[in-house]
């Protein structure tokens, strides 16, 4: 029995001086296919970068949350404005989205983007004469540069001016097309 006890004792402590002698602990290693933890004193990412990598990525109800949390730390300024215009937009909430791009667009730091976003918006509810002065806006702020905003700007004058020659036209779907991070192209379905 006592040798019994004795092979009990020695397996015990062996074990544990094997356990003494291991790098430790529960933690990951360098090639560990899982994320890392959180710093403890590590500074956040701003939102409004996360958001706009989400969007890109398709992620918009992330992106979402990301914006509204940038509202809280930088308050609502023209980027923050345009941002969660530009996601609810790519969520379909054409009300929200108006909301926050008009207000954006008020401010003398408005990006053509935005204006552009607007655009998109009113053509999506079917308001092509206001959509196209958003456009002539929005081209005229980027000096002619950029063809998506030149491009939308020719289907809003298109159709304007075939919704004014005939009232009863035939309903043709569009399709809005992401380009770059905050930038969408209105393009006709096939």
């Amino acid at each position: 029995m006592q040798l019994r006890r004795f092979g009990l004792y020695l397996a015990t402590t062996l074990t544990l001086a094997l356990a003494a002698c291991s790098t430790g602990g529960l933690g990951t290693s360098k090639d560990s296919p899982f994320a890392p933890g959180a710093k403890k004193n590590g500074k956040a990412v701003d939102g409004l970068l996360v958001g706009h990598r989400l969007m890109e990525a398709g992620e918009y109800e992330l992106a979402l949350s990301h914006f509204t949390r940038a509202a809280g730390e930088h308050g609502l300024t023209v980027d923050v404005l345009s941002a969660l215009g530009t996601v609810n937009l790519g969520l379909g909430r054409l009300g929200q989205a108006e909301n926050y791009l008009r207000k954006a667009i008020t401010s003398d730091e408005a990006v053509p983007e935005t204006w552009n976003n607007l655009g998109v918006l009113l053509m999506e509810r079917g308001e092509y004469a206001e959509a196209a002065q958003v456009f002539r806006r929005a081209y005229a702020l980027d000096n002619g540069q950029s063809d998506p905003i030149r491009d939308n700007l020719r289907l809003a004058l298109a159709k304007n001016d075939f919704s004014s020659y005939n009232d009863e036209a035939e309903e043709q779907e569009y399709k809005l097309v992401r380009r770059g991070s905050s930038d969408f192209l209105i393009r006709s379905i096939p």
